[in-house]
């Protein structure tokens, strides 16, 4: 660096050098450090390349901090089918087959839009991503407390009140779902009529026409057994079991929540050890839930 000069005058010596330095504003001091310490440098705030740098990553930064991440799921069925839209109406477009993966993007009633490893988006049902599994391998839940549940879940418990060939009878029944449409059921009820108290269990599957409405039909059809024991007089009357099967109808209420009611009508045919079977009616209201 050149030393500072004075407007008129000659040049200063070297003395004068030494002496000037600290009071010129082109110069500063210089900050010696003692040994074993180091000095600290100190980039420009002129450079342009760093300004630009420092707005490059200032700008990044909230990119970076509102990045999503989506939740991962994998196939465990054979295949998983992804429609055009969230709707049974829009075809079928592509298939996700089994051990691959796809991120949940967002969810819409009863239908998750997706997106494969290849970047393909569409819509799957509930009842399929029900069906797929963590990374982990844990089941991938949500909540299904809501009218989407109601189209579209695995398990329900209800109790009924109602008559079973004009006896008052009391049951409660469990379900599993083995689609959207199709169930397993499993019944158990007690009546106490005039002439006669008793135990009935009917298996059976159970068909939704409708799934999706809010008051939603379904067929029965299923085999069961009966254990009856008269009522004593003169005489006692021998206990007996014998076996049934039914067939029947019904419909089914969304409440709220994961509540619904279920009113149904049931055919028995009672085989009996006579010449002659037996013909029961059986109807019945009651409340269930799903989940």
């Amino acid at each position: 660096m050149r030393p500072c000069r004075s407007t008129s005058g000659p040049p200063p010596t070297r003395l004068d050098r030494y002496a000037i330095i600290g009071r010129c504003p082109l110069y500063k001091k210089p900050n010696f450090v003692g040994p074993g310490r180091s000095r600290l440098r100190t980039a420009p705030f002129g450079d342009p390349l760093a300004g630009v740098l420092l707005l490059l990553a200032l700008l990044a930064a909230p990119a970076a901090s509102n990045a999503r991440q989506y939740l991962q799921v994998f196939v465990k069925q054979p295949y998983l089918e992804l429609h055009s839209g969230p709707g049974r109406g829009y075809p079928v477009f592509h298939v996700v087959a089994r051990d691959e993966s796809v991120d949940v993007l967002f969810r819409r009633t009863d239908w998750f839009k997706v997106r494969t490893e290849r970047g393909v988006q569409g819509w799957a049902t509930q009842w399929d991503m029900l069906r797929t599994v963590l990374a982990d391998g844990s089941p991938f839940t949500f909540n299904v407390g809501e009218r989407s549940g109601f189209t579209s879940h695995r398990w329900e418990l209800g109790a009924f009140a109602g008559q079973y060939g004009g006896a008052t009878l009391i049951s409660a029944y469990g379900s599993f779902s083995l689609n959207s449409q199709l169930a397993g059921e499993l019944s158990v009820g007690q009546f106490l009529g005039k002439f006669s108290n008793g135990v009935v269990g009917d298996v059976g599957l159970m068909h939704l026409l409708v799934p999706e409405w809010r008051v939603s039909p379904f067929l029965m059809l299923g085999t069961g057994v009966i254990y009856l024991e008269p009522k004593a007089t003169l005489v006692r009357p021998a206990q007996r079991t014998e076996q049934t099967a039914y067939v029947g109808g019904g419909v089914r209420y969304y409440l709220a929540r994961r509540f619904f009611l279920r009113a149904e009508y049931k055919s028995h045919v009672v085989f009996t050890k006579r010449n002659q079977n037996d013909k029961v009616d059986e109807w019945k209201l009651g409340f269930a839930f799903f989940y």
